[in-house]
C-alpha cells in the first residue's frame, strides 16, 4: 500500500523550506505532495505542466496539489487520476499541515476511511522544530508540544545559525517530550530523505529495523530506571503536563483481553493518550506483535518474524498528558489478572 506521510511543524519552523526541497528533489519523482497553498512554496520555476486546476506536475516528476473540499476527497482524487493515467503513478503521499494544526485528526481522517485504507496506509509523521526559537515557541504555545509528541521523525531546523547551547537545550526538551522518536538536524541545504520517509512501521521490509530503533530510544531514555522490575511504570514528568512512561510485563499477554482494554482506554482517555507504541508477547503467537496508535486511532497490529533481542517482556510506551502512569498500569494489570481468571470486568474505571 502507498504510505501517506504527514509533515507538521509550528509557524516558522522550516516546514515550507522542507517541502520546497522535496518538490524539487528528483528522489521524490514518485511522490504526490498535498500542500495548503501553492504560493507559499513558490512553484513557478518548478512547474512542468498543470494537469488540471489545483494539480501540478513539476520538473522533478513530483505531483503537487492543494486540498480541495477535504483531505479524504483529495487523496481519493489523486488515486483516481493515477488509475486512469491522468497523472503519473506515485508511490508516496506527503501531506502538509498548517502551522497550528494538530496532526492527530489528519492521521485519524486517513485511517478511518474504508476506501482510502484499501490503497493507502499511514507512514511517518515528520515534525519540524525551529532550532533558533523552538524553546520560546514551546513555552508560549500548546500546539508544538503535541506536534512533537505524535511525531515519528523530528527535524530540528536552522541548526547552522542556532547557538550551540540553545540548540542542545532544545533537543533535550524535544527528546524529553518524545524519547522514542529519532531526531536529526537540518541547515536548510538538503536533508536525509531516507531518514524522514524511507522507513516506517508499515513497511514490512524494514519493520524490524524501525522497532529496534524506537525500542533502543525508549531504553536509553529510561536508563536510570533499569533497576525497576516487571509490571511497573516508569517515566519522566514535565511541567507541561506531558509524560512519557514504559509499562513492562514479563508474563505473556492475552491478545484479545489486551485489545479490549486498549480500546476501552482510548475511548475513555484518547485525547490524553498522545502516543502509544508497544511490542507484546502474546499467548496466541510465538513471535511479537507490535502496536502503535495516536490518540483515538490504533493502527492494525503488526507481526514481527522474530524477537528483536533476548528480552521477551511486553513493553508499551505511552506519551500522555493529564493522565497518570500509575492509573494506566493498575488498570491494565487488574484487567489482565481478572481475564486470566475468566472474569471480564469493566476494563477502564
Amino acid at each position: 500500500m502507498i504510505p501517506v506521510n504527514v509533515v507538521t511543524g509550528f509557524l516558522g519552523s522550516g516546514k515550507t523550506t522542507l517541502l520546497r526541497e522535496i518538490l524539487r528533489d528528483p528522489a521524490f519523482s514518485d511522490s504526490a505532495v498535498i500542500v495548503n497553498e501553492f504560493g507559499e512554496v513558490g512553484l513557478d520555476h518548478m512547474l512542468l505542466e498543470e494537469v488540471e486546476e489545483g494539480v501540478l506536475l513539476l520538473e522533478s516528476g513530483c505531483i503537487c496539489c492543494t486540498v480541495r473540499s477535504d483531505l479524504q476527497d483529495t487523496i481519493r482524487d489523486l488515486h483516481d487520476k493515477a488509475a486512469r493515467g491522468a497523472i503519473p503513478p506515485f508511490k508516496r503521499v506527503i501531506v502538509e499541515t498548517t502551522g497550528v494544526a494538530d496532526p492527530a485528526p489528519i492521521v485519524s481522517t486517513i485511517a478511518a476511511e474504508p476506501v482510502i485504507r484499501q490503497h493507502f496506509r499511514i507512514g511517518n509523521v515528520v515534525c519540524t522544530v525551529d532550532g533558533m526559537n523552538g524553546l520560546a515557541t514551546l513555552a508560549a504555545h500548546p500546539e508544538p508540544e503535541k506536534q512533537i509528541a505524535v511525531a515519528d521523525r523530528i527535524l530540528v531546523t536552522k541548526a547552522d545559525i542556532a547557538e550551540p547551547a540553545a540548540l542542545a537545550a532544545l533537543e533535550a526538551r524535544v527528546q524529553a517530550l518524545n524519547p522514542v522518536t529519532p531526531l536529526a538536524r537540518s541547515t536548510g541545504q538538503g536533508f536525509d530523505a531516507d531518514f524522514l520517509f524511507g522507513a516506517d512501521l508499515g513497511d514490512a521490509a524494514r519493520r524490524d529495523d524501525e522497532v529496534n530503533r524506537w525500542l533502543a530510544l525508549a531504553e536509553h531514555g529510561h536508563d536510570d530506571h533499569h533497576h525497576h522490575h516487571h509490571d511497573h511504570a516508569h517515566g519522566h514528568g514535565h511541567t507541561s503536563g506531558t509524560t512519557t512512561f514504559v509499562l513492562r510485563f514479563p508474563e505473556r499477554i492475552d491478545w484479545t483481553a489486551f485489545g479490549v482494554w486498549l480500546t476501552a482506554l482510548l475511548h475513555a482517555h484518547g485525547e490524553k493518550i498522545l502516543r502509544v507504541k508497544g511490542i507484546l508477547n502474546v499467548l496466541e503467537s510465538d513471535t511479537p506483535v507490535v502496536i502503535h496508535g495516536v490518540q483515538h486511532v490504533v493502527h492494525p497490529p503488526l507481526h514481527l518474524a522474530r524477537w528483536p533481542d533476548d528480552d521477551r517482556s511486553s513493553r508499551i510506551v505511552f506519551i500522555a498528558r493529564g493522565v497518570e502512569a500509575d492509573l494506566i498500569r493498575r488498570s491494565l494489570s487488574a484487567y489482565l489478572i481478572a481475564t486470566s481468571k475468566s472474569a471480564r470486568p469493566d476494563p477502564v474505571a
